[in-house]
């Protein structure tokens, strides 16, 4: 295995990112939020990846912030309020990039999703979950309430279940996290991989231009009123008919063929 953070492989249509720290359970220490930040500006530029899996080595998906870090940027003269402010403020634009790149991201998640881990996981567009993995937001039970993780999960999990979540620091099985909408797929652990790649293939084998305009009006219509939502989605599907690859899929469509899209769009 490589000694890199942060390990990235393209594959046809999809790209792989890998979590590369098993040490302390991939948690999202400084130099991890700016291996993922960095790669996930890389994708919102790129012409050939349609689709993101996001994944992590060893035990864990990702446990985290690193506790022992953050408590070393407590030694500052203000007490480490400066440098949680940046770190917070570095970890939240992280988790918004992921839905701004126009790829669908999915995580692939095992073991433990803690904290800023089970974030990442609500933060993804798509999740798969291998049987046996646990979701937590358990800051509570040291004492620190996670805040921030509760933003993604609360766009993600209906309320009275990710307040229970956070108010008790108790966690929820692969099973559970499928019920309440946090992962789509539970599956054995040794089928998790080809499990998520099959899904990520799937998704990369429509038209690319599709899927990008379709995530980005998916996103910014959510929290829009009813009318104002119809109106912007309007004019994305005005967008999406006038592209000449959906044009030819509705012809292959109406011919009974396959269509012959260049994807580069």
């Amino acid at each position: 295995m490589s000694d890199d953070l942060l390990l990235r492989e393209d594959d046809g249509a999809v790209t792989y990112l890998t979590m590369n720290s098993p040490g302390n359970l991939n948690a999202l220490s400084d130099a991890m939020l700016a291996e993922l930040a960095s790669a996930f500006r890389a994708l919102q530029q790129s012409q050939t990846a349609r689709v993101v899996v996001l994944r992590g080595t060893g035990k864990a998906f990702c446990a985290g912030h690193d506790l022992k870090e953050m408590t070393a940027k407590r030694q500052a003269n203000d007490g480490g309020a400066s440098a949680m402010r940046d770190l917070f403020d570095r970890c939240s634009a992280m988790m918004q990039m992921i839905q701004r790149v126009p790829q669908p991201v999915i995580a692939e998640a095992h073991g433990i999703a803690t904290a800023a881990g089970c974030q990442l996981v609500a933060s993804c567009d798509l999740a798969v979950a291998a049987e046996g993995t646990r979701f937590g937001v358990n800051g509570v039970n040291i004492g620190l309430f996670c805040s921030t993780p509760m933003v993604a999960l609360s766009r993600n999990v209906p309320r009275k279940q990710v307040f229970e979540m956070l108010t008790t620091g108790e966690f929820i099985d692969a099973t559970r996290a499928r019920e309440i909408g946090l992962v789509n797929r539970v599956v054995p652990h040794d089928d998790l991989a080809a499990e998520t790649d099959a899904l990520a293939r799937k998704i990369a084998s429509k038209l690319g231009s599709a899927v990008r305009i379709g995530k980005r009006a998916f996103y910014d219509q959510l929290d829009l009123p009813l009318d104002k939502a119809y109106e912007l989605t309007g004019a994305v599907m005005v967008e999406n008919m006038l592209n000449r690859d959906t044009v030819e899929g509705i012809s292959a469509f109406l011919d009974k063929r396959e269509p012959d899209w260049n994807q580069s769009d």
